[in-house]
C-alpha cells in the first residue's frame, strides 16, 4: 500500500458464514500508517475531504464489519436518525478488515466507524491518529465458544484458541480467564505443540473461526457475535463463558470519529451522536426488529448474516438456559447477551489501560508503558457529546445508568 489509491471497501462473500478480522498482514499495513511517507498522502486527503465541507454540510459517511458490533451505526442510517438530526447520509461501506476500515477512515472516504474499545488506544497511542472516542458501541456481546469436549478452561492446556486481534477485549479477557486457571499463553506457530500448561493463542479472521473449530484445528475461539451463535447453530461449538459474564457490562466496539471533526466541527460531531444514541435506545426495546434489519434479507442487506442467528444474539429468549447449565457463573448481574448503552464510562478505559498492560500481544508495544490509566480516560474519550445526547433522550436512567454516570468496574473470572 503506497498511495490513498488502495484504500478501497472490499465486499465480504454473502453467505452466513462470512465475517471479518484482523491478520496479521492487516496489522502491518496498519503499522506501516506511522511512516510518514505512507501516512502523508492519506492524511492530506482526509484533510481534503473534510475541509471540502463546512459544518453539518458534512455527509455521514460509515464504515462498519458485518457484526453485531456495528448495529447502532446501522440502525441509525436505516432508520433515517441522521436526516432526523439534519445530516445528510451516504451509503454505508462494509469493509473486510479492521485495517481497511481504519485505513478509509485516516483518508476521509468514511468518517464514522465502529473500533474495538483497546484497538482504539493502539490507533491513538501505537500509530498517532488524531481520533476520539464519542459513544460505545455496545456492551457485552461477546463469548468464548469451545469445541463440544471442552468442559473448563482447564481443558484449553495443551491446546490452541483464537482471538480476532491482539489489541481486543477478547485477547484481554481471555487471557485473564487463562491466569486463573494456572494456564500460560503463549504465541507460536498454528501447528506448534504447546505444554500442557499452556494455550497456543493465534489471530484468526472471525470468518475461519467457524470452520477452524469444526475442523478441530483449534479448541475454541473468542470473538463477538454472531460468530459464537452461528458455532451454536451449526453444533460444532458451545459457549463456555460470555465475555460479559467476566468483566460485568464492558464495551467491547465504541464509536470513532476523527479529531478534527470533534475539534472543528462539533455540532456535526454532536448531531452523529445524537442519532447513535437514539438508535441504541430503539435498539434495547426492538431487538427482533433490529435482527430483521441487519439481516441478510433484511431491506439494507447490511450483513449476511441469516435471521435466526442475529436473533439469537439480538433478540435473546434462552440466556436463562446459560444461567441454569452454569455458562453464566453471575445470575444477579442480570444482563443481556448484547445491550446498548452509549456512555464511554472513565472507570472502563482506566480498567482497560491496566488490563492490556498485563495481556501478551504480539508487535511493538512499548507505546503501553507510556500510558497513565487517567490521562488516557481523559484525552482518549471525548464524553461531552454522549452526555447531551442522553439528556436529549431522557437523561441516564432510559439506559439503565446511574444519574451520576459512575460506576465500579467488576471484572470476576
Amino acid at each position: 500500500m503506497n498511495t490513498e489509491h488502495d484504500v478501497r471497501p472490499v465486499h465480504v462473500c454473502a453467505s452466513s458464514d462470512c465475517g471479518c478480522g484482523l491478520t496479521r498482514r492487516d496489522m502491518l499495513r496498519l503499522g506501516a500508517l506511522t511512516l510518514a511517507g505512507v501516512a502523508a498522502p492519506l492524511l492530506r486527503a482526509g484533510d481534503a475531504q473534510a475541509q471540502s465541507f463546512k459544518g453539518d454540510d458534512q455527509p455521514v459517511k460509515i464504515g462498519y464489519l458485518p457484526i453485531t458490533d456495528a448495529t447502532p451505526l446501522l440502525v441509525a442510517h436505516a432508520r433515517k436518525l441522521f436526516e432526523a438530526e439534519g445530516l445528510k447520509t451516504e451509503a454505508p461501506r462494509l469493509f473486510r478488515s479492521w485495517a481497511q476500515v481504519v485505513e478509509a477512515f485516516v483518508a476521509g472516504q468514511v468518517n464514522v466507524i465502529h473500533l474495538l474499545s483497546p484497538a482504539a488506544l493502539w490507533v491513538r497511542y501505537g500509530t498517532k491518529f488524531p481520533a476520539k472516542i464519542v459513544a460505545w458501541n455496545h456492551v457485552n456481546g461477546s463469548a468464548l465458544t469451545v469445541d463440544p469436549s471442552i468442559n473448563s478452561i482447564a481443558d484449553l492446556g495443551g491446546r490452541t484458541v483464537a482471538v480476532p486481534f491482539w489489541y481486543s477485549i477478547h485477547n484481554i479477557l481471555l487471557q485473564q480467564l487463562l491466569r486463573a486457571s494456572n494456564l500460560v499463553a503463549v504465541t507460536r506457530p498454528k501447528d506448534a505443540k504447546p505444554a500442557p500448561n499452556e494455550v497456543n493463542l493465534i489471530v484468526l479472521p472471525p470468518a475461519e473461526m467457524v470452520s477452524a473449530l469444526a475442523g478441530k484445528s483449534i479448541a475454541g475461539f473468542i470473538v463477538a457475535d454472531p460468530f459464537n451463535a452461528l458455532a451454536e447453530t451449526k453444533n460444532v461449538g458451545k459457549v463456555l463463558r460470555f465475555s460479559g459474564d467476566v468483566w460485568q457490562n464492558h464495551a467491547c466496539c465504541v464509536t470513532y470519529l476523527s479529531e478534527r471533526d470533534t475539534a472543528d466541527k462539533p455540532e456535526w460531531s454532536q448531531r452523529v451522536t445524537n442519532a447513535i444514541v437514539r438508535a441504541q435506545l430503539w435498539t434495547r426495546s426492538n431487538q427482533l426488529d433490529t435482527a430483521k434489519l441487519l439481516s441478510a434479507g433484511g431491506d439494507g442487506k447490511y450483513t449476511p448474516h441469516a435471521l435466526p442467528v442475529l436473533s439469537k444474539v439480538l433478540a435473546a429468549t434462552d440466556y436463562a438456559s446459560y444461567e441454569a447449565s452454569g455458562v453464566v457463573k453471575h445470575k444477579g448481574w442480570y444482563q443481556r447477551r448484547i445491550d446498548f448503552q452509549p456512555y464511554p464510562f472513565p472507570s472502563y478505559t482506566e480498567e482497560l489501560v491496566r488490563a492490556i498492560k498485563q495481556t501478551k500481544v504480539e508487535g511493538d508495544a512499548k507505546f503501553l508503558d507510556a500510558l497513565e490509566p487517567g490521562f488516557v480516560a481523559g484525552d482518549l474519550v471525548d464524553d461531552r457529546f454522549a452526555r447531551k445526547a442522553i439528556d436529549l433522550v431522557g437523561g441516564p436512567s432510559v439506559f439503565g445508568l446511574p444519574a451520576d454516570l459512575r460506576r465500579k468496574e467488576v471484572v470476576l473470572t
